[in-house]
């Protein structure tokens, strides 16, 4: 079977059925988070910049969560969940912020940034293009069947989630009422699953296994607890 690779902080590759993705130390790709929603007047030029410009680069895993927040003003949003709404919350909290809002970017698990603002979405995109990891994480798929791989260079000890996030790759949506109404919208890569399904504290190896059913895309994240900075992150197209 033909081997894909990505340079930049991942390598992708499938042999005889299995697929596997690499972030090694030293490198890895930024994880962006765009929170946005359907009924939100302001967010259809985010969503437009974050599906045209950082989705697909290998230098970045674009993951788009959509809050209910904005459900009341006349217009639910299929892709809201409200799990993505306290994820950003525990963002607020952990950077001592009073309120949450939409469009926002979380860059890397520590910046953040107003998602319409492409300038400043490049800028702080540009603090983290040298950043490296003394995380290595490999993740291996194998059907249904996920193998997530950790070990740490420095075996200090630091509390970390690991979370595995599925998503589809684009949708379009005719919308009918709102703030957005008339309008027809694309969104891209829009988080369906968010879920932690391990704890590690990188004084040693550890392998942590999942079920990955179905043929979306799946990002494994390594994240310092608390809403902490991702260090690191792996992604199976």
């Amino acid at each position: 079977m033909t081997a894909l690779k990505r340079w930049v902080g991942i390598a992708a590759f499938s042999v005889a059925g299995a697929f596997a993705s690499l972030a090694t130390a030293g490198e890895h790709p930024v994880v962006v988070e765009l929170y946005t929603s359907q009924g939100c007047s302001s967010c259809p030029p985010a969503d437009a910049y974050f599906g045209q410009e950082l989705v697909g680069r290998d230098d970045i895993i674009a993951l788009a969560l959509h809050v209910d927040y904005w459900d009341y003003i006349g217009w639910k949003d299929d892709f809201a969940n409200p799990a993505y709404t306290k994820r950003q919350r525990g963002y607020a909290q952990a950077a001592r912020k009073r309120s949450i809002y939409t469009p926002q970017m979380v860059i890397g698990g520590v910046d953040h940034v107003v998602g319409n603002r492409p300038a400043d979405v490049r800028a702080n995109l540009a603090k983290h293009s040298d950043d490296g990891s003394d995380i290595d994480l490999v993740v291996t798929r194998n059907g249904d069947r996920l193998t997530i791989t950790l070990d740490s260079k420095t075996n200090q000890r630091d509390p970390m989630v690991v979370q595995l996030v599925r998503y589809s790759k684009k949708e379009t949506r005719n919308i009918k009422r709102g703030e957005n109404a008339g309008r027809t919208l694309n969104y891209h890569n829009i988080v369906t699953h968010w879920e932690t399904v391990g704890d590690w504290n990188a004084r040693r190896a550890k392998t942590i296994t999942a079920k990955a059913p179905g043929d979306a895309p799946v990002v494994v994240i390594v994240q310092r607890k608390g809403f902490g900075p991702i260090v690191a992150a792996a992604e199976l197209r």
